[in-house]
């Protein structure tokens, strides 16, 4: 069965209501195509105005959350709270909150866990940085990153979980890996999955790519085969967010 594409929207801790109303209704008047799942993840205090803007084909998303059902833990989101408020996907272990907010690999593995328990589906980031690039190690950096989600989720529950591989380097830098990078890491992240997990999983697993994707690059890496979709920063936040989500289409014609 094919894996349908999907592409993310992170808006980062960008917009006013203002302004993010307006770009949503932008998009909520494009003509999006229908065979592409369109997900945008505002900051968390527009959440609810913008899931009730948007248009039904696109849905809405958390940037974050922690584990622990409640308590005190001041500033912090519950995935409760987001399973309460009826949200069907979070970002989690984006490489912004595993660099500035030092998460391990072993925090995000438990809320992974915990999002899939709540009935919230994963986005699930993974990457190197320059250095690890560098120095060969981008397989192994992934691996280990995916290794700790594996030991505390089930075969089964990896059908909530869409993979966003986002090398560190190439996010906000205008730096971009070629399709062909991107492609060589997303089959070595299938390889894995087939290995560690099973074909099957490693078969139906959406693998998107993040990293200054923009409209000029989104058609050539969306025909790379092991490439399901991307989690897209910056160009979120203009219209040409509709060319990235139409990519796809564009690329057949």
């Amino acid at each position: 069965m094919a894996r349908k594409f999907f592409v993310g929207g992170n808006f980062k801790m960008n917009g006013s209501l203002d302004t993010l109303t307006k770009l949503v209704t932008q998009f909520n008047e494009a003509d999006l195509d229908p065979e592409v799942e369109v997900v945008i993840a505002p900051p968390a205090v527009y959440i609810i105005p913008l899931r009730d803007h948007a248009r039904k084909e696109i849905s809405v998303a958390a940037q974050n959350a922690y584990h622990v059902p409640s308590g005190a833990y001041t500033g912090e989101i519950s995935l409760h709270q987001l399973k309460d408020l009826d949200l069907p996907w979070v970002i989690l272990g984006h490489s912004e909150r595993r660099t500035l907010f030092h998460e391990t690999d072993e925090l995000v593995a438990t809320k992974t866990a915990a999002s899939i328990k709540v009935g919230v589906d994963v986005i699930l980031c993974v990457g190197e940085n320059l250095d690890e690039r560098e120095g060969g190690k981008t397989a192994e950096v992934v691996t280990r990153q995916l290794a700790a989600v594996t030991k505390t989720i089930s075969e089964e529950d990896w059908k909530n979980v869409v993979i966003a591989y986002e090398p560190v380097w190439a996010i906000g830098t205008g730096k971009v890996a070629t399709p062909q990078q991107a492609q060589d890491t997303h089959a070595d992240i299938r390889k894995y999955l087939a290995s560690a997990i099973s074909p099957a999983v490693a078969e139906a697993t959406r693998i998107i790519y993040g990293g200054s994707v923009a409209a000029k690059n989104a058609k050539d890496l969306s025909v790379q085969p092991d490439i399901d979709g991307f989690l897209v920063g910056g160009a979120s936040l203009k219209p040409e967010f509709v060319e990235i989500i139409n990519a796809k289409k564009g690329a057949k014609l």
